[in-house]
């Protein structure tokens, strides 16, 4: 048995075994008739057309994606630097020796002035803020950090922006950080009511 298999597995068999196969196509071949013969060549024909427009297409789609989104990732790594520039804004109106100061409001204005410019930069370049306040939470344009009880509006709905999201083109840049709304709880509220009227007639008990 191992030399019958020894035999199968040689490569001067293999060859031999690919060439039988080959030659019984051939033969295969010349039994058809001419018109069997057309119709074979045209769909071997076709099958090769379809594949080469499968690939000019994918090239296409591929030149086309590059051009659109090729500075994608220089794109999102630019966005921290208008991060860091609000951060720096905010540090500088929080920081106790320059609240109400002459340089802190030329240093605010140069750094809104430069945040502006970015923000401009990046719009020529198709890259846009997401809109969020007011708008109902959407999974593929936000994403939730935490939930704020308001009555007044819908659950769900964007009350707090903690980081700005982009749009580049059709394609999400990064997602907005936000606060959602949501029904305050009537079963807590009910139960301090009661707490506090518990504590009122007790004292008016001792009294």
């Amino acid at each position: 048995m191992e030399k019958e298999e020894n035999k199968n597995t040689n490569p001067d068999n293999l060859d031999k075994i690919k060439e039988k196969k080959d030659k019984s196509k051939t033969s295969e071949n010349k039994d058809l008739k001419p018109e069997d013969r057309i119709k074979e060549l045209e769909d071997k024909l076709a099958r090769a057309y379809a594949e080469i427009e499968n690939q000019r297409r994918r090239f296409e789609k591929e030149k086309d994606d590059a051009f659109d989104y090729g500075g994608f990732s220089l794109a999102r790594e630019t966005l921290n630097l208008v991060d860091n520039l609000e951060r720096s804004k905010i540090a500088l109106e929080n920081d106790e020796n320059l609240k109400n100061t002459e340089a802190l409001k030329k240093i605010v204005e140069h750094l809104i002035i430069i945040k502006k410019d970015m923000l401009s930069i990046l719009n020529k370049n198709n890259i846009e803020e997401i809109k969020s306040i007011d708008q109902k939470l959407d999974p593929n344009l936000h994403q939730a950090m935490m939930e704020i009880e308001d009555d007044g509006k819908e659950p769900g709905t964007v009350v707090q922006e903690i980081q700005k999201g982009f749009m580049m083109k059709d394609r999400l840049l990064r997602p907005s950080l936000v606060a959602v709304s949501k029904k305050t709880n009537k079963k807590d509220e009910n139960s301090k009511q009661d707490q506090k009227s518990e504590e009122n007639q007790s004292k008016s008990n001792k009294k």
